[in-house]
């Protein structure tokens, strides 16, 4: 019995080693992906980058490198393997120091196949890091590398994306000197990219020449760029540079709504040229557009600051015909307007027609008060509703409250005069 124990004993232990040896290996060799992560975190920096020699002038061709076909594996997407996982964190942390020493191990592997994501946010940390080199040398590595055909385009757009948040104008040249080299039609994302960029750091003219050449490629703005270019002209108060610039953009347009109609509004509410004013509100309604609360608090605006009560009212009785409801901004003409003329007494005879028990809320495009600034009635209220307060803001409270600060401001302004 004793010696069928022992035997049973060294039986179970022989067994408990071999599972111990299967799972637990002591002398197994390291994987080459697991050194190169061990040894990426004792590197502090990554490496620096040679001298750019490939630039071009704007338009210049440059020859295309054949394209690599990978034949030893079947590519597989970036985020299935642990290594690009890891380059993905490193990237949206912004770890450059340690992304793109393991973008250049894994671009290395023929059968690694990196995806929009993955390079979006490896684009964005070389530019937060202001290393632009690097990102034209990933725009150059995925030019010769067996990538899907629809991604080289949309790389090349985030790369100008990125130039342009940086204000770097001679590189958002050459990258699409690169992309029409290599025959990648120009998309909207990188026009409006490019609009966006010049209607912020370059002249008007630079601007305009820009947005021909855009044009003359085929390139329809969207509404990011039309915004862009638009806000450029009203800060340099080239109002009919911007009217032009709408008429040729196409006022038909139905996939922006009113913006274009209420920027051509805009450029002469500004001037106050209240006849063309009146024919182009006139012409953009017989166009089968209809006017939202940024089109009448446009006409609003120009005739508070011109006192035409008239038109005031006839505005806003219109407004109440095609049901929209009124905003902060027009409450303030209103007001403004009364009290500018010494006629608080007659106020209350245009805001009984309007509903007062309303939560005070700004729904007029912002673009308005670049033109016209915002008015003291709007700026001040703006400032009562930053304080808490028990019961809820009404535009009635709003006004009383306004009413009773102005009402303290003149009669300190009559005591000091005495």
């Amino acid at each position: 019995m004793m010696e069928e124990g022992e035997e049973g004993e060294g039986c179970f232990a022989r067994i408990r080693l071999c599972l111990i040896s299967i799972f637990f290996p002591m002398n197994t060799p390291r994987s080459p992906c697991l050194q190169f992560v061990i040894q990426l975190k004792h590197t502090p920096h990554f490496p620096p980058s040679p001298p750019s020699s490939s630039w071009l002038p704007f338009g210049a061709p440059k020859p295309v490198p054949p394209r690599f076909v990978a034949l030893a594996a079947t590519p597989h997407p970036a985020h299935r393997t642990p290594s690009s996982a890891l380059l993905l964190s490193y990237a949206t942390h912004g770890l450059l120091h340690r992304a793109w020493p393991l973008w250049l191990h894994l671009s290395s592997d023929p059968s690694f196949l990196p995806d929009l994501p993955l390079l979006s946010l490896l684009i964005s940390a070389c530019g937060a890091a202001r290393r632009f080199d690097l990102v034209l040398r990933i725009l150059d590595h995925l030019s010769s590398a067996a990538v899907p055909p629809d991604l080289l385009p949309r790389v090349h757009s985030l790369a100008i994306s990125c130039f342009a948040d940086h204000a770097q104008l001679h590189l958002m040249e050459h990258t699409l000197s690169l992309m029409l080299s290599r025959g990648f039609p120009v998309d909207s994302a990188t026009g409006d990219a490019f609009l966006r960029y010049y209607s912020r750091f370059a002249s008007l003219d630079d601007m305009e020449n820009a947005y021909s050449w855009l044009k003359r490629s085929r390139h329809l703005p969207r509404q990011v760029g039309i915004r862009a270019v638009a806000l450029a002209y009203v800060r340099d108060r080239k109002l009919y540079r911007l009217g032009h610039f709408l008429r040729d953009v196409g006022l038909g347009r139905k996939d922006l709504g009113n913006l274009l109609w209420n920027l051509l509004l805009l450029s002469y509410a500004a001037n106050f040229k209240m006849k063309s004013l009146q024919r182009e509100f006139l012409n953009m309604v017989r166009a089968g557009f209809c006017p939202d609360v940024t089109t009448f608090n446009i006409r609003l605006l120009a005739f508070s600051r011109l006192s035409l009560f008239w038109d005031l009212h006839l505005s806003l009785e219109h407004m109440k015909h095609t049901g929209i409801v009124p905003d902060l901004v027009t409450y303030g003409c209103v007001v403004d307007s009364y009290l500018d003329r010494k006629l608080g007494r007659n106020l209350r005879f245009v805001l009984d027609k309007m509903n007062l028990d309303d939560s005070p809320q700004v729904l007029t495009d912002s673009f308005v008060f670049e033109a016209f600034g915002k008015g003291n009635f709007h700026s001040t209220s703006e400032a009562f509703l930053e304080f808490p307060s028990n019961n809820p803001w009404t535009y009635r409270k709003v006004v009383t409250a306004y009413l009773r600060k102005q009402y303290r401001r003149d009669r300190n302004h009559i005591f000091w005069n005495y």
